[in-house]
């Protein structure tokens, strides 16, 4: 198929990161001109069939009513299949293993925070205690990561190196190298049973939304920890508060919140045994994704087939 028409960049950020994602595409795909959407006419919108989006106004997608399909330049894409589930529209995500890698070694950096007790110690610091506590060796230590896609396998080989023991908990049961494999409602009870560190790197679904409620919290062993690195509504959230003040839970790492940016009002901020982060723990590679991008679209033009589609009833 024959490029012509500009492709659309839409997005909800602000003009400076949409000008770099702009800037990156067509660095990217020289054959082709992307542009913002603003600067699109009335006549070139009409035509369009083809837009690469982060987080677009689903409004100005509507704007376009020979659409075809959206090229998302982020890996997680439940709110566009919220936005665009009845709309008929192919959705592709973005599968970049430079995100994995970058994921894996979040992972790792922030299961060996947890690991030597790093939380722990800060806190004595400001007290001004000077007191060790026996270390635990990486063999003794479980880490289970909920989510074994692309993410949860990077996550995982990040982790053997480290003498953890592995286990981890998918849809269906996947087999992945050093790892013990888990997966359905009893499968996910026995996971997290043997769990010291639980990592969620699932996908927000509604099967997944409230996942982790008070009664599946309560199956972690006694002083677990969380880290969550996927999306806020997956965890209940009244129920993590509430496993933390009775110190069933030792420490939670958060980088995803239900609301982005982090009210300033909210009980993280200053609760002992949280670690906020600000959504950094895999941001995407501009560089690495623009490429990937390229290469779909080069092969739609070439065949006219739509790469990688997300399943709309799976939500990914």
């Amino acid at each position: 198929m024959s490029a012509g028409l500009p492709i659309p960049f839409v997005s909800q950020s602000d003009a400076v990161s949409v000008q770099g994602w702009v800037k990156a595409l067509n660095a990217a795909m020289p054959g082709e001109r992307v542009v913002a959407f603003s600067e699109l006419g009335e006549a070139e919108r009409a035509q369009c069939r083809l837009a690469i989006v982060a987080n677009p106004d689903p409004a100005q997608l509507k704007l376009m009513p020979q659409l075809e399909w959206v090229h998302s330049v982020w890996a997680g894409v439940e709110r566009l299949v919220a936005d665009l589930g009845e709309s008929g529209l192919q959705l592709t995500r973005l599968v970049d293993p430079r995100l994995a890698a970058t994921m894996a070694e979040a992972v790792l950096a922030w299961t060996l925070y947890l690991h030597r007790d790093m939380p722990m110690y800060a806190q004595r610091q400001r007290f001004r205690v000077w007191q060790a506590d026996e270390y635990v060796l990486p063999e003794n230590r479980v880490v289970g990561i909920l989510g074994l896609g692309t993410l949860g396998e990077a996550a995982a080989a990040a982790l053997l190196p480290a003498r953890f023991k592995v286990c981890g908990w998918s849809r269906s049961r996947r087999e992945v190298a050093g790892v013990q494999s888990f997966s359905g409602e009893d499968g996910l009870k026995q996971m997290l049973g043997m769990s010291d560190i639980l990592v969620c790197l699932l996908p927000l679904t509604a099967q997944t939304q409230g996942l982790l409620n008070a009664e599946r919290l309560a199956m972690l062993p006694p002083q677990a920890q969380l880290i969550n690195f996927a999306r806020g509504a997956i965890v209940d959230d009244q129920a993590l508060c509430a496993a933390l003040d009775e110190r069933h839970l030792r420490h939670a790492v958060l980088d995803v919140f239900t609301n982005e940016p982090l009210p300033a009002d909210s009980w993280h901020w200053t609760h002992p045994d949280v670690t906020v982060l600000p959504h950094i723990s895999a941001p995407t590679n501009r560089e690495t994704a623009s490429a990937i991008v390229a290469g779909n679209v080069r092969r739609y033009r070439e065949s006219g087939e739509i790469p990688a589609n997300v399943d709309m009833r799976r939500g990914y």
